[in-house]
């Protein structure tokens, strides 16, 4: 019985060693806390894990995993534990960890990339005490790498609830990557890493992950054997997470390990959570036959875009891929999905088009920000830049209301004369500058489409934030008797919670458009006409009614900018006519016709010229005094609310009213 019973813990160690061993691909561990507003002496903290595993292990389990499992949601069946690993006595985290069982999200079937990746969403109650490192460590990355081939993994992240000082409960980094991203060998590379915090103001760095457990802030081996996996020259920025390497050797793996930490400000030294991301890059030498562009994902959200989706409501997602070369064809789209999103085959609808449509419904378990990446690769192996975006779920988008004629949300709409500079338009909810460059304004001339004007809201000066309102101040004449119309990309508007969801793109010409007065088509001239000596009138006998002349329009073309009235005299004949039994006389009338004087357009433009030329200069000099005072409080205020000794003066007079109550 005891052979027995050693015979079947063997085989369980066999088992747990074929399932992890030698397959791990990387992984991310983000956390975040279901309130942040403290409160009693316990949170809730909602723990994402999401990691890739090589999907040919799955043979060992029934077979190896396909779309269907990503519709089934079925598990990835890793029996292991996240633990904690360091300073476990200040919190009640679980002393056997958390489960690392996965639930499926992407299968790719590419024999380059064979990933199976999962995530897993676990809700713990804990301490604010808590101030933990929290890992995953076991054995062993594949052997196909530059470094680390085979060699144990470790993956680790800082769990820290104690307040803020602002007295908030922190929210970690969060951050999505592909599982292997592909770049051509003896290429200069620069390659971006997606980051965000729920958080806005934090300042979010990043750094390699350091096997030094006496340094680093995690305090534990951070990357075991993949630590600094990339070529030697390898270049990081930590402001915006930035790489910069060349790969030097074909059809190798090449590990990237990474933690994404959160400062409260610029001062702070301290990070109050650390993030890890680890992720391959693979390179390769493109056939000779092989297209000279790369394909590229293009659609209507940009790269990096932040997207409101609410729960429970169908999610359609498009991703349109460009390809450039005859014979260039897509086989494959990895991707980094949330859980429940599925994804349709790669169809074909035109020559260089290329289509995958992902479907989603958000449940409330994952309310918060999901990543999502995608690559395209085509039948040279040539993978596109990474598309990467985020959903906000239980989040709404700000969307830009249609202008309307009468109290409308944008302005201005009909005719304008040439010399107008003011634009505005409002949204349905708050709005902020986005938080990445290349979110435009455009301004179009309507008959031929060309672009006359545009404006990058990511940090233009002329795209004015305020409220709900978006004011664009433009340095342009218009031509006279055109007609414009304007887009903005996704994004233009922007939320203010998280990564700032994003307002839908604008692409419709009859959306916002406006046509500029001509004054050619006005006109000054009077014609004169003699009317009839005899006419008959029927009279309702009631009122009698006299021409308004202020009212009086004039649809005559502009021959001169000077209204004319005259007065003509004129002698008619009038035809002579006979009764039906006596003949009349013949005689001879005489009328008198006088024009009515009309006020046109340029006349009205003359006319208030000067006035408004007074009335700008009055108001100006007794506007700028009162200006002046008041940019002078605001700014005084502003110095004060910030400035460093105030803050600490403050903190520490918080302090000190705290351990008074506690006496």
């Amino acid at each position: 019985m005891e052979r027995v019973l050693y015979f079947f813990l063997l085989v369980l160690c066999t088992l747990d060693t074929v399932l992890d061993g030698a397959h791990f691909r990387g992984g991310i561990i983000s956390w975040r806390p279901l309130n942040n507003i403290v409160t009693g002496t316990t949170v809730q903290v909602l723990i994402h894990q999401r990691y890739f595993w090589n999907r040919q292990w799955a043979s060992f389990v029934s077979h190896n995993c396909t779309e269907a499992d990503v519709g089934l949601e079925s598990p990835i069946p890793v029996s292991s534990a996240l633990l904690c690993l360091k300073n476990c006595t200040s919190s009640t985290y679980p002393s056997g960890g958390i489960s690392t069982v996965m639930t499926t999200t992407d299968c790719d079937l590419n024999p380059i990339i064979e990933s199976w990746a999962g995530e897993r969403y676990t809700t713990l109650t804990l301490p604010y005490t808590t101030s933990i490192t929290i890992g995953f460590n076991s054995s062993a990355w594949f052997s196909s790498l530059l470094k680390g081939g085979g060699q144990p993994w470790s993956i680790a992240n800082r769990l820290n609830l104690a307040p803020r000082p602002d007295n908030l409960t922190n929210s970690s980094p969060v951050t999505n990557t592909l599982p292997v991203v592909f770049y051509p060998v003896n290429t200069s590379i620069v390659h971006v890493v997606q980051m965000a915090d729920n958080d806005a103001t934090d300042i979010l760095l990043c750094r390699w992950s350091d096997p030094n457990s006496t340094y680093n802030f995690n305090q534990v081996d951070e990357c075991e054997g993949i630590c600094h996996g990339l070529p030697s020259g390898t270049q990081l920025i930590p402001s915006n997470c930035t790489l910069s390497f060349i790969l030097p050797t074909a059809n190798l793996y090449y590990a990237c390990a990474l933690q994404i930490e959160d400062y409260f400000n610029a001062v702070a030294t301290t990070p109050m959570s650390s993030v890890p991301i680890q992720f391959l890059f693979y390179g390769y030498k493109a056939s000779a036959s092989a297209c000279a562009h790369r394909p590229n994902i293009t659609g209507l959200r940009p790269n990096r875009a932040c997207i409101g989706v609410p729960i429970g409501v169908q999610l359609t997602e498009t991703i349109t891929i460009e390809t450039y070369c005859p014979g260039q064809t897509i086989v494959d789209l990895v991707t980094s999905s949330p859980i429940g999103m599925t994804h349709s085959a790669i169809s074909n609808p035109s020559p260089d088009m290329w289509v995958m449509t992902l479907t989603w419904t958000p449940n409330a378990t994952q309310a918060g920000p999901q990543g999502f990446c995608a690559g395209a690769i085509d039948n040279s192996s040539l993978q596109s830049d990474p598309w990467c975006i985020t959903y906000l779920v239980d989040y709404a988008s700000p969307n830009l209301i249609v202008p309307r004629m009468v109290q409308g949300s944008a302005s201005p709409i009909g005719t304008v004369f040439s010399n107008q500079s003011l634009f505005s338009i409002q949204a349905t909810s708050a709005v902020g500058r986005p938080s990445r460059n290349g979110t435009n304004i455009c301004f179009h001339l309507d008959s031929t489409n060309a672009t006359v004007l545009c404006y990058d809201s990511g940090y233009s000066p002329n795209v004015i934030y305020t409220g709900y309102t978006i004011v664009i101040v433009t340095t342009i004449t218009w031509t006279p008797g055109q007609s414009y119309y304007v887009t903005m990309d996704s994004g233009f508007a922007s939320g203010s919670v998280f990564c700032h969801a994003e307002s839908a793109p604008i692409t419709d010409k009859t959306f916002w458009r406006f046509d500029i007065w001509n004054p050619a088509l006005s006109s000054t001239t009077t014609t004169t006409t003699t009317p009839p000596t005899t006419h008959t009138v029927t009279s309702l006998g009631t009122t009698t009614t006299s021409i308004n002349t202020a009212c009086t329009t004039s649809g005559i073309v502009v021959t001169s900018t000077n209204a004319s009235t005259t007065t003509t005299t004129a002698s008619t004949t009038p035809p002579t006519t006979a009764a039906p039994t006596t003949a009349g006389p013949t005689t001879t009338g005489v009328t008198t016709e006088s024009t009515i004087p009309v006020f046109y357009p340029a006349d009205f433009e003359n006319a208030c010229k000067q006035p408004v030329a007074i009335m700008s200069a009055v108001m100006m000099v007794a506007f700028m005094p009162i200006h002046t005072l008041a940019m002078y409080a605001a700014f005084t205020k502003f110095s004060n609310m910030f400035k460093p000794s105030n803050t600490a003066a403050k903190a520490r007079h918080q302090q000190r009213m705290k351990n008074i109550l506690r006496r």
